[in-house]
């Protein structure tokens, strides 16, 4: 913690190797150019899909690869998630940051699999738990000798189909002495929303996102995409690509305006 704010971003799911290479190329160019350190997050296979119909991605063999030449071609950090323990060890010898995704977040044999890589994990607090309540999580991974630990504030379950945030939890959370990640698109995701599909409102991503860096958060995490109408998977709620520069520059200043986390 009181690092500078760092950026978790890239498109939902991995829908082609061309398509994450440039993503990741373009985010790392509007990253560098405001000195933010960033880490390239996309998912080879999205396991909780709403429909049995929607897309997935390309699963862990191909998934990891593309990742992997990501990495080496662009000397960028990658983060992707795991839904179960066999593929830890694999997706532990591409990633340098393993997500456990919300639903899972209090699946402790997951949990202490990828604990016991060394590697960073990041877990997303699940929409149904207290920000309290991951103290528990952060005592898992700590029991497995790992304390490089990322927690990500990702909304809570408001009635059907919507997530509200209490930013109360990035200071909660924080007092673990982790880094709080701040989820802004995933947060503005209505679960389900669409029936066969999640719904969301992405034009509450800026300003949800600038109250997160106010309230402290370490790190924002950001899914983005050229043309999110067009998207695979949470179109919905995805940052177009092309207003990712304006917002980071402006939680550039609030970072700066509020100081020390």
């Amino acid at each position: 913690r009181g690092r500078p704010l760092a950026l978790i971003a890239g498109p939902c799911v991995i829908e082609s190797a061309e398509s994450a290479m440039e993503h990741a190329r373009q985010i790392k160019k509007i990253a560098g150019r405001l000195d933010i350190p960033f880490i390239f997050k996309s998912s080879y296979d999205k396991a909780n899909r709403s429909s049995l119909n929607s897309f997935r991605g390309p699963g862990a063999e191909k998934g990891l690869e593309i990742l992997r030449d990501i990495r080496e071609e662009l000397k960028v950090p990658v983060l992707s998630d795991v839904h179960r323990i066999s593929e830890v060890e694999r997706a532990a010898e591409v990633l340098d940051v393993i997500q456990i995704p919300a639903f899972l977040c209090r699946q402790t044999d997951l949990l202490l699999k990828a604990a016991a890589t060394g590697k960073a994990v990041n877990v997303k607090k699940g929409q149904f738990m207290s920000p309290w309540e991951m103290d528990n999580v952060v005592a898992k991974i700590e029991s497995a000798g790992n304390r490089n630990i990322l927690l990500t504030e990702r909304g809570t379950t408001f009635g059907y189909n919507t997530l509200v945030n209490d930013f109360r939890a990035i200071v909660i959370m924080g007092e673990t002495g982790y880094p709080v990640v701040y989820d802004a698109t995933h947060s503005v995701q209505m679960p389900g929303g669409k029936g066969a599909s999640s719904g969301g409102e992405s034009k509450y991503i800026p300003p949800l996102s600038k109250a997160a860096v106010a309230a402290g958060c370490d790190a924002l995490f950001i899914e983005v995409h050229r043309q999110p109408h067009k998207a695979l998977s949470d179109g919905p709620n995805m940052l177009r690509l092309s207003d990712l520069a304006d917002l980071l520059s402006q939680v550039k200043q609030i970072e700066k305006a509020v100081g020390q986390r």
